[in-house]
């Protein structure tokens, strides 16, 4: 009865930090993380150097600019000129501090998103950047540079149907805060305090290793999350934002994925830890005891 009781415990114990140690990484990272303004900007602000939105960022600027300019047979000629002038843009501090820019305005598309009601969309846009770019060829004395309309030009990171749906998660997340994690903490120290004081070393290290899965299988859950929400917000991405998307993305939950290494290795280490000290436990207990030859038996 006594051990049916204890695999009970241990299977609901497991089960529990299954589903509290994502819960816990995922509303730890929409409180300190996207909640947090400044946090934010530094996550996505090293994107300017990224190849990826570099490239989606000229593309998208020379498309704009080419809608209102007309050269006739030096169209194509005059493309190629302006792609590799914004390419070359893109790698100069002017860029970095319009990307800067541009990013805090998304931010406040994010806020939107997870604080409204309905229909806003997450979205970077580039004005600041072409504005930037406008500038930049029009000292350089390129011949039509001053014929490039500043526009709202996006990158779409966020769809507005997208954002509903996640809308109500994220406010669940954003509510829990930091508690989760606090909670969790809290309950292992209780189940291995509990487990020692009650049934000594043999217990506490059953504790540890139920702890361990536990957290393995947290990690696994939480590692699973990050790639099918990834996948899913990609899915709904123009093709043409998808790899600057995608580069924002990662950035945002790289801290995730992180966790999901940190708490996996915690958990196999205690997992394998409390498995090998056991295991030594019973074969020092199976050892038969050694005499002394030269004491008399009998």
């Amino acid at each position: 009865m006594r051990t049916s009781l204890s695999a009970a415990l241990s299977a609901a114990l497991f089960l529990l930090l299954a589903v509290l140690v994502p819960l816990s990484a995922l509303s730890a990272w929409v409180d300190l993380e996207i909640d947090d303004t400044d946090r934010y900007l530094a996550t996505v602000s090293p994107l300017a150097s990224d190849p990826a939105v570099q490239n989606t960022v000229a593309e998208r600027i020379t498309d704009e600019a080419m809608r209102r300019i007309d050269l006739g047979p030096l169209q194509d000629t005059a493309r190629s000129l302006l792609h590799e002038t914004v390419r070359s843009f893109t790698t100069t501090e002017a860029f970095h501090t319009a990307w800067d820019t541009a990013n805090r305005a998304a931010y406040e598309a994010v806020a939107a998103a997870l604080d409204g009601e309905s229909g806003e969309a997450v979205t970077i846009d580039l004005a600041p950047v072409i504005e930037q770019v406008k500038q930049e060829l029009v000292r350089d004395g390129v011949p039509f540079a001053d014929r490039i309309t500043v526009r709202h030009t996006r990158i779409t990171v966020l769809t507005a149907d997208q954002a509903d749906d996640l809308r109500g998660s994220f406010r669940l997340l954003r509510d829990g805060s930091v508690w989760p994690a606090v909670g969790t903490l809290v309950l292992l120290v209780l189940v291995v305090g509990i487990a020692t004081v009650r049934g000594g070393q043999r217990a506490a290290l059953t504790a540890a290793a139920v702890v361990g899965a536990g957290f393995v299988a947290g990690a696994v859950v939480l590692w699973v999350l990050v790639a099918v929400g990834r996948d899913r917000v990609l899915d709904g991405v123009p093709n043409g934002d998808r790899d600057a998307a995608a580069a924002v993305l990662d950035a945002l939950t790289a801290s995730l994925r992180t966790t999901v290494w940190v708490v996996l290795a915690v958990g196999a280490v205690l997992l394998v830890g409390a498995a090998v000290v056991r295991l030594s436990a019973r074969r020092r207990a199976a050892r038969p005891e050694r005499t002394d030859p030269g004491v008399p038996t009998g």
